[in-house]
């Protein structure tokens, strides 16, 4: 069995954007990206003007989330250029990545996250965990109803990103499908 995928969101859980912004959190780096550089549209008013984006990254999550038994995959309005910023701070290899197309920050009427819908078509029946700051019992109802197995929706607050907890509640659910998968063959 392939390893399940970790759709990767940028700006909440890798880069705390929501903390005080006076004070980087522990343990962070400052990465300053320049606005005609690659930021998105989105990046672009997030930054009310200025220069560069700023993005606290902690170098340490590389190396945890390389140690996760997942597959590895960016699922954020960076797309690629989360290869070029963020992955060399962090340590990771380059990184597929979901390419959101015309459904990139588009509200959906019906209220589900615009990314949902596009991240159950590119896990195409392979399970996954998703780890962001923006998902919605909306979102889980639809992976529920859309998706033919398991599929994870780790909340992180944008406040203090990534933490301990979270990459053990990460690894214990690949554990799970990994057992789930043992005991399956031995019926």
């Amino acid at each position: 069995m392939s390893r399940p995928i970790l759709f990767l969101d940028v700006d909440g859980p890798l880069n705390p954007y929501a903390a005080k912004p006076e004070r980087r959190p522990d343990g962070y780096t400052t990465l300053r990206v320049p606005l005609e550089g690659g930021a998105s549209e989105e990046h672009r008013s997030l930054s009310f003007r200025r220069r560069t984006l700023r993005v606290w990254l902690n170098p340490e999550h590389g190396r945890d989330l390389l140690r996760l038994d997942y597959e590895l995959c960016w699922a954020t309005t960076w797309m690629a250029e989360a290869n070029r910023w963020i992955a060399p701070v962090l340590g990771l290899p380059e990184l597929p990545f979901v390419d959101f197309g015309d459904v990139l920050l588009q509200d959906r009427p019906d209220g589900v996250h615009w990314k949902t819908a596009p991240l159950v078509e590119y896990a195409d029946g392979r399970p996954f965990a998703w780890v962001d700051d923006e998902q919605s019992d909306l979102d889980q109802a639809y992976v529920n109803t859309h998706h033919r197995t398991h599929g994870l929706l780790h909340h992180v607050n944008p406040r203090i990103g990534l933490r301990d907890d979270d990459f053990r509640t990460l690894a214990d659910f690949a554990h799970s499908l990994g057992n789930e998968s043992r005991q399956a063959s031995e019926q």
